[in-house]
């Protein structure tokens, strides 16, 4: 592998840098879109089962907003309302949104990068490939004129460099196939997170515009 990767030339070693890349990138979102830590399944219950009968005291509601993305929605909401009693359904709502939104561009976090290298691995297995047959063609002018370049070469060593050179292209796709699936993978998971985070908010915004009508 050592031999291919020094014969290959110095155009595969972008690819290698983003192989590395795309593993650390892929690690990183499996661990940080854990169902766990973005929406627990039961969490919505617990926090309507928790506010249903008297305000949270700021020590839940933080401890709520620490434990996964769809807590700190809903702790935004209750804060809300601890903080203004009187707010209005829209501000109320507008709240909720906005967390929502910071909420949003944490689970789509270097999902854009991995798009990147899914998309610029294949031009770079491509460059590399171009660079190096024109190295050896270049080299077969050099060490036998124009007269060796046009058939009078060594076939089994130009056979032999084009191969080397094609590997660029192989490595590209290597690093480009998988680094696609996973970034379809992650971003149809991070689109199904933020319907359940809409829905829950939407319910939890019912559940607290029906405490405060109770009262």
């Amino acid at each position: 592998m050592l031999s291919i990767i020094q014969a290959a030339g110095w155009p595969i070693w972008p690819l290698i840098a983003c192989s590395v890349l795309a593993l650390a990138l892929i690690f990183e979102r499996f661990v940080a879109l854990k169902t766990a830590r973005v929406a627990p399944p039961t969490l919505l219950d617990e926090a309507i089962k928790v506010s249903a009968k008297a305000a949270p005291t700021p020590d839940v509601v933080n401890q709520l907003a620490q434990n996964s993305a769809l807590g700190e929605v809903l702790a935004s909401g209750l804060r809300a309302v601890n903080n203004n009693p009187l707010c209005t359904e829209a501000d109320l709502r507008a709240t909720m949104e906005g967390a929502g939104r910071t909420v949003a561009h944490r689970l789509e976090k270097y999902l854009n990068a991995l798009a990147t290298i899914a998309s610029a691995a294949p031009l770079l297995g491509l460059l590399g490939t171009v660079i190096g047959m024109i190295e050896i063609f270049g080299s077969q002018v050099g060490t036998g004129g124009a007269s060796q370049a046009m058939g009078g070469g060594n076939p089994a060593q130009l056979a032999h460099g084009i191969s080397v050179a094609l590997y660029n292209t192989a490595f590209g796709l290597i690093v480009a196939i998988p680094a696609l699936i996973f970034w379809r993978y992650f971003r149809s998971r991070v689109d199904a997170y933020l319907l359940t985070l809409e829905l829950a908010s939407e319910q939890f915004v019912r559940h607290i515009l029906r405490l405060r009508k109770a009262k």
